[in-house]
């Protein structure tokens, strides 16, 4: 299994670079960050910084969206890192929550999200794309590779990511959720031709080491929040009936508002609907232990990657629990001798 780290752009930018340091020294192999322009700060800025600051680990946006930028601008952003620090971007792309519903928005359809999957992916692979009309290419890139990991919840974008994606994003760490997501994935995938594992899993959610679970809960559950934008969304397309499990489903009754001045943050005041058990259910809280044994059921789901949120009060410590204990424990070990 591998492992990200996902980091807000919160100012000052050096202490976002700072992280990713720590997360690659860590043993992490990913960094993402959040894409919200008028709440955080822009990160393909940042992640030109944190790729000259660092060696090995792959960066991208967790996520961007078709709506914000013109999608050819989107891939030259791609193709250009890539030129310039070796290959070492990666691509999170969903319909649109905050960056879009902030400037007052609306998610892009399925239909714009796969039309722009296709055009972001081809040009920055440095190859050619029918775009509105006319065929495009990067002339000046050659060589350049970027996957494109597609984060979905509700049944037709999951259905699009099997089709399509070299990745799915699930946003919540919830083992019997991530059962029923991952496997309609893999059945998209095999209808469509493809070979089912050939789509990578990704798991994130907030991850927080320690002792004292309900500060770690109330450190937490703004994503409960976070989430819960998502499946309501849901639920005003596919009703509360739907093939959604009712355990993503039925937590959001209580919720009534939502404020984005707050979005991701600890002292989101909006999230009072989202109960204990749905904090411990979508996160990975608790001790090192704790984390070993929640990310051995993902990994034994066939999960690739688990992406941990660490906006909290104790981020250093807790990456420092993953990179000595958490990692470790579950990487395949080799002996030198047998």
């Amino acid at each position: 299994m591998d492992f990200g780290v996902v980091l807000q752009t919160n100012p000052p930018s050096s202490r976002v670079v700072q992280l990713a340091q720590l997360a690659e020294h860590h043993g992490f192999s990913h960094v993402w960050t959040f894409d919200s322009h008028l709440l955080w700060q822009e990160p393909y800025v940042i992640h030109s910084a944190i790729l000259a600051a660092t060696r090995k680990v792959m960066v991208g946006p967790f996520v961007t969206n078709p709506s914000t930028r013109d999608w050819t601008v989107t891939a030259s952003v791609f193709a250009t890192l890539n030129e310039m620090y070796g290959n070492r971007t990666v691509c999170g792309l969903g319909r649109g929550d905050s960056a879009v519903r902030v400037t007052n928005g609306a998610p892009a359809t399925l239909k714009t999200l796969r039309d722009s999957l296709r055009v972001i992916r081809e040009l920055a692979n440095s190859r050619p794309v029918e775009y509105q009309g006319a065929t495009l290419q990067f002339p000046w890139s050659s060589g350049s590779s970027l996957e494109v990991w597609v984060a979905a919840y509700g049944p037709k974008a999951l259905e699009l990511t099997g089709q399509i994606a070299d990745g799915y994003i699930l946003q919540l760490a919830d083992v019997d959720i991530a059962t029923w997501m991952i496997k309609a994935v893999r059945d998209a995938a095999e209808a469509a031709g493809r070979d089912p594992m050939s789509v990578k899993i990704c798991v994130s959610a907030p991850a927080y080491v320690g002792s004292d679970v309900q500060h770690q809960r109330e450190q937490s559950r703004w994503f409960g929040g976070m989430v819960g934008n998502h499946i309501a969304d849901i639920v005003d397309r596919y009703g509360t009936t739907s093939a959604i499990p009712p355990s993503l489903t039925d937590y959001i009754a209580e919720r009534t508002a939502y404020d984005y001045n707050t979005h991701g943050r600890t002292d989101n005041d909006h999230v009072s609907f989202v109960p204990d058990e749905i904090v411990d259910r979508f996160c990975v809280l608790g001790t090192a232990q704790d984390h070993i044994d929640k990310l051995t059921a993902l990994k034994d789901l066939g999960v690739d990657q688990f992406a941990a949120y660490v906006m909290h009060d104790n981020k250093d410590e807790t990456l420092r629990q993953y990179g000595e204990v958490i990692i470790p424990a579950l990487r395949e070990h080799v002996v030198a001798k047998s």
